[in-house]
């Protein structure tokens, strides 16, 4: 499958529209015996941690070591007009042009989780086309970002020098998620509160944290080092396997909910009995409950 065969088909399986939904499970199901062969690795991190740059720089390593990466970015929609920047293709530039790296942006669509609703089905395509590293970029560490825990095989936190700082700003909840810390930019005159923030935070998480320059690609050798024989070791002891079998599982239900309110919102009787329980709440003949009690029948 070539990079532009791969694009038009997450392209279908992201598609809203009714007729294109039949294609993109034939799509999946073909796409199924190979999928699942790959490294799943999750990038997080507060705004201006430097995700992209060091998604750039790690999978331009990692591709030059003849690895095939492929990028899900996540780009957030805006909730006025619903549409995306979709920018991550620009802002990795160099990735994107090297013949063993595959960028693709999604928008979020109103998703909650820091990942587009897609992202699991866009992950399934990739292994198929022979991606071995998957990186999934989510579109900043918030209070609902504990879905990206459920599509990936390690959790990668960037935090800035300065720990304290960043900690403010940042859920411990997530902090708890991460499977790996790692202190970015830490270069130049940042080099003192970097050492100073990964203290810190192995002193807080009890954890082993890393330090890394996405700028001058210093630290991601060691980094990647300690992520392939950590994976390695969970897929020979089996716990990646119990770990997708839980995520698969925690998919499969989502998924349902979300069909589920899908066909409740499209049937016209309830959109109807929605509106007639809104106007009479409006003028007070009765309570949310018995609100939420009409709506639903």
């Amino acid at each position: 499958m070539t990079r532009r065969e791969l694009a038009k088909s997450i392209t279908l399986i992201e598609s809203t529209r009714p007729e294109d939904q039949d294609a993109a499970q034939a799509a999946l199901t073909r796409a199924l015996p190979d999928s699942g062969k790959s490294w799943r690795i999750a990038i997080s991190g507060v705004p201006g941690v430097g995700k992209s740059t060091f998604i750039e720089s790690f999978g331009w390593m990692l591709a030059e070591a003849g690895r095939k990466v492929a990028v899900l970015a996540v780009d957030p929609s805006s909730p006025v007009s619903g549409g995306s920047i979709l920018g991550d293709k620009t802002r990795m530039e160099k990735l994107s042009a090297h013949p063993n790296a595959f960028i693709r942006p999604s928008p979020t669509a109103g998703s909650l989780g820091g990942v587009s609703r897609k992202t699991r089905e866009a992950i399934m395509m990739c292994e198929a086309a022979g991606y071995d590293i998957i990186l999934i970029e989510t579109v900043g560490v918030g209070q609902s970002e504990f879905e990206v825990a459920s599509l990936s095989d390690l959790f990668v936190l960037l935090m800035l020098p300065g720990a304290g700082d960043s900690l403010q700003g940042i859920k411990r909840g997530i902090l708890e998620l991460a499977d790996l810390v790692v202190v970015n930019k830490s270069d130049g005159d940042n080099i003192t509160r970097a050492e100073a923030a990964q203290a810190e935070l192995q002193a807080v998480l009890g954890i082993d944290v890393m330090r890394c320059s996405a700028l001058e690609a210093e630290g991601l050798t060691e980094l990647w080092s300690i992520i392939d024989s950590g994976l390695a070791v969970a897929q020979s002891d089996g716990s990646l396997e119990q770990r997708r079998r839980t995520q698969t599982r925690t998919w499969l239900k989502r998924t349902i909910d979300d069909r589920i309110l899908s066909e409740f919102w499209s049937a016209s009787e309830h959109a109807s009995r929605f509106e007639q329980s809104l106007r009479r709440l409006d003028t007070g003949e009765i309570t949310p409950f018995e609100a939420i009690r009409t709506t639903l029948g």
